[in-house]
């Protein structure tokens, strides 16, 4: 997606803006005529600076004969000496046209000379400095934007820039000779030299003017005039999703203007929409939700066989995939799938989330813990090679019976969508080719099982994609807070080991001497500054472990770590997180923003973090510094509300933490203790002689046997009542007859009931003037009771409201029936799925109380 921004001066262009003519499609590009005329050049002996790199990315280029320079001191230090202009190049591991500039233009010894000879040349892996790759991105947009290019960006970045690191021009991919209307790098270099050499004013002037477009468009704006933060804002991003929506094959971000553009799976964006359902009864947003998941399911955008998915669609039915298959992609995706199997229950959600797992824990998982970060979209030079499949290959695999099931089910009697081969995808529902096939659909999914594992096995004989094993801190915070949601709704505890295995990776081996996280992990090196969004996506997974596991240690790192945060990060003289700490180098712009792109935001992953500490911690500077970030941001939510999905939810969250049953914010009330009080408390009584329970003579609290409710099922319940010293209250059932009993009564909004009430039997109290004694219960009351959860309520939020109704005596009076209420919500587990244990002191051994029968 082009971003557009606004140019504040005039800018004079001059020869600038045809210097480099035009640059190659990059990422998502046709690679068919990549390399067909050129021959590959051989390995070369050199080695340069970049040998002594940990980056996968970087080590490809370590014997170009580039004298490449790593982005540091030394290589600006030798382009001022010399007065000569900076060459940068960034890239991914994982990016395909990457490697094709690798192969065809930096190990080209013709173009290397003149690169030498006339140039300083860095070369960045945009995964381990997004710092850099942001800045001079941001600067390669604006440049295509004030010299008219209709190019959008892409990777590589080729930008070049003056000693001091202000860019003047800059491309994408450039083939290595002029052909197809396309600029060669080599008459690239050509002219950039001449005019550095014949032309510096105006190069200098350039630089200084696109240098202060940038560091202008990165502050967030101004507004004197900020909107309220209120749902509508929420509402009106939602709103703005399902106006992108594609009807036909799902997606977000869809443009019927332009329908065969790249489809990305936008999880963020997703997200928001399954917040819209759950929150806000939204029934469009869950059915565009639904849909956009079953298409992405069938889709080619999916290994079917190993699990996971790929990076994005090069087209709009999600058919054939760009290859490259990225932890931050999948860990996103498998928490939007995980709460779609809580809010469904459909077996299928579980089933794509349970492949993701298993292919990153086999596939992209360290022996020391954390995950690694992508795996490369080629193979013998071949996009999606290792991928495809031939009808022949497959029924080489597999008998002619199943192979004629396979290819039906999996596309292969179809035409070709893709020159290198067949992309497994399921064009028809499985229920449809039951019918036709006449295999009953259970055996039919077992048949298919079984079939994908004969292939898998086979695949796995193939030359493997590259992988880029290292360890990056924001991404593996992403999958711990996935694994985390998985295992604590899956009930399995391999997934909670794994994400608490790569926790401790982090925290052990990811960080320096003073504590600080740092961003990447390799070859037994940690290095290199974290950024706010390693901090933000990092705490955010040890939350979500809290939340799974409920100890307490998670809870502290996380919060030791957003104090670092606020401290490294945290604009004094303004507010909201810059992404590089006040200890990081200077660049040329200290950047500070808040739009999603395939990874959600650093303020608005920190925001939502912030409150949800706030409500643990009790810290109410948290929650103050969280609406601060909103406000700061509200505007772009309202100029640019699709990018900005993030930051709503953050909004829709606090919001939330506003309204309590009490009236009070959430943040303000005391932290629940994960294995301790399980519903919201409110000591509130509804005697309006007495609003303010200034006399309230009984405390209740409620305490569950489990972690969540088991839909379909029941669980024991504790409710105990502490009674203030000298007072006392009724026995259920009350004695004698006309005295007003103890009851507990249960609302809920999902149908969950309250049955099998236990009171205890009391003592026996005798007044003076009544011959019959009465029946009390003094200092504390414990009440046993079974809740039971209908299945309908599987996945969903249950609230619970408990009324306990009563009359309060002492030996000189009687007051009047008051009851207190008390309320919360109380997630509800998937339909068979584990739940876990709790309060085991109260409930087990159980005391055996005596059973009456409650009015």
């Amino acid at each position: 997606m082009k971003q557009m921004f606004s140019i504040h001066s005039s800018f004079p262009v001059l020869f600038i803006a045809v210097l480099l003519g035009c640059s190659m499609p990059s990422d998502g590009a046709d690679s068919s005529k990549a390399e067909n005329s050129t021959a590959k050049v051989g390995e070369l002996p050199t080695e340069n600076r970049l040998s002594r790199e940990t980056s996968p990315y970087l080590l490809l280029h370590a014997h170009n004969p580039v004298d490449w320079y790593p982005w540091g001191p030394e290589a600006f230090e030798k382009a001022k000496q010399e007065d000569k202009p900076i060459f940068l190049s960034i890239g991914y591991s994982s990016c395909y046209w990457c490697h094709v500039m690798e192969r065809l233009v930096f190990s080209n010894p013709k173009i290397a000379s003149v690169m030498n000879e006339n140039f300083v040349n860095i070369k960045v892996d945009r995964e381990e400095r997004p710092d850099v790759d942001d800045i001079y991105m941001t600067s390669l947009q604006i440049y295509f934007q004030i010299t008219g290019s209709p190019q959008t960006g892409g990777w590589p970045l080729s930008m070049f820039m003056t000693p001091e690191g202000k860019p003047f021009a800059g491309g994408t991919y450039f083939p290595p000779e002029d052909s197809e209307g396309q600029t060669g790098f080599g008459t690239v270099l050509t002219r950039v030299l001449l005019l550095w050499e014949e032309h510096r004013s105006a190069i200098d002037s350039n630089a200084e003017l696109l240098t202060e477009q940038v560091r202008l468009s990165m502050r967030p704006g101004l507004s004197l005039d900020r909107p309220e933060l209120e749902r509508q804002l929420v509402i009106d991003t939602i709103d703005a999703l399902k106006k992108s929506y594609d009807p036909e094959f799902g997606g977000i971000d869809f443009d019927a203007s332009s329908p065969d553009s790249p489809k990305f799976p936008v999880p963020a964006k997703l997200e928001l929409l399954q917040y819209a359902a759950i929150n806000y009864d939204d029934e469009q947003a869950g059915e565009i939700l639904d849909h956009t998941l079953r298409k992405l399911t069938a889709g080619g955008i999916r290994d079917h066989l190993a699990g996971g998915f790929h990076r994005y669609s090069t087209d709009r039915a999600w058919r054939v995939p760009h290859f490259e298959k990225m932890l931050y992609d999948n860990a996103q995706l498998a928490a939007v799938f995980v709460e779609a199997y809580r809010q469904t229950g459909d077996e299928r959600y579980r089933d794509v989330t349970v492949d993701i797992f298993d292919f990153v824990l086999r596939d992209m998982t360290d022996p020391q813990g954390g995950f690694h970060s992508a795996l490369d979209a080629e193979t013998d030079e071949i996009e999606g090679k290792y991928y495809v499949w031939t009808p022949a290959e497959v029924e080489s695999i597999l008998s002619v019976e199943e192979a004629k099931v396979f290819k039906e089910a999996y596309g292969l009697n179809l035409p070709e969508f893709f020159e290198h081969g067949y992309v497994l995808h399921l064009p028809t529902p499985l229920s449809e080719i039951s019918d036709e096939l006449d295999i009953p659909l259970a055996d039919l999914n077992e048949r298919l099982r079984n079939m994908r594992g004969q292939l898998l096995a086979a695949r796995d004989e193939r030359e493997s994609p590259l992988k880029d094993d290292k360890v990056l801190t924001s991404w593996n915070g992403l999958m711990i807070s996935a694994l985390s949601h998985g295992g604590d709704a899956f009930g399995e505890s391999r997934y909670i080991d794994a994400a608490s295995k790569a926790a401790e990776f982090v925290l052990s081996h990811m960080r320096d001497d003073d504590g600080r996280l740092l961003r990447t992990y390799r070859a037994d090196t940690a290095k290199l500054n974290a950024y706010v969004d390693d901090y933000a996506f990092f705490i955010q997974g040890l939350l979500d472990l809290h939340e799974a596991t409920h100890e307490e240690k998670w809870l502290a790192e996380a919060s030791s770590l957003a104090k670092d945060q606020i401290d490294l990060f945290w604009d004094e003289g303004g507010t909201g997180f810059f992404f590089t700490s006040r200890h990081h180098e200077e660049l040329l712009a200290r950047t500070k923003n808040a739009y999603d792109s395939v990874i959600p935001s650093g303020n608005g992953v920190s925001a939502r973090n912030l409150i949800r500490l706030a409500e643990l911690t009790n810290d109410l500077e948290l929650l103050t510094r969280s609406r601060e970030i909103l406000e700061l941001f509200s505007p772009a939510v309202v100029r640019s509300p699709r990018s900005m999905t993030q930051m709503a939810l953050a909004l829709g969250e606090y919001l939330n933490a506003q309204k309590e049953p009490s009236g009070q914010p959430q943040s303000q009330k005391k932290p629940k203790k994960p294995s301790d009080l399980i519903i919201l408390a409110a000591a509130e009584t509804k005697d309006p002689k007495d609003p303010k329970a200034k006399n309230q003579r009984i405390h209740p609290k409620v305490y569950l046997s489990v972690d969540r409710l088991p839909a379909g099922k029941n669980c024991d319940v504790m409710f105990i009542i502490d009674i203030v010293e000298g007072w006392h209250i009724n026995t259920n059932p009350a004695k004698p007859d006309f005295a007003r009993p103890t009851e507990i009564v249960v609302k809920s909004k999902h149908g969950t009931k309250l049955t099998k009430v236990a009171f205890p039997a009391g003592k026996k109290l005798q007044l003076e003037g009544i011959d019959e004694p009465f029946h009390v219960y003094e200092k504390q009351l414990a009440v046993r009771g079974l809740l039971a959860v209908p299945q309908m309520a599987a996945g969903k939020s249950e609230e619970i409201e408990i009324i306990v109704k009563y009359q309060a005596c002492n030996d000189s009076q009687c007051e009047r029936p008051t009851e207190i209420s008390l309320s919360g919500k109380i997630p509800v587990a998937a339909v068979g799925a584990a739940v876990k244990p709790i309060n085991q002191k109260l409930f087990n051994p159980p005391k055996k109380p005596v059973t009456t029968n409650q009015r």
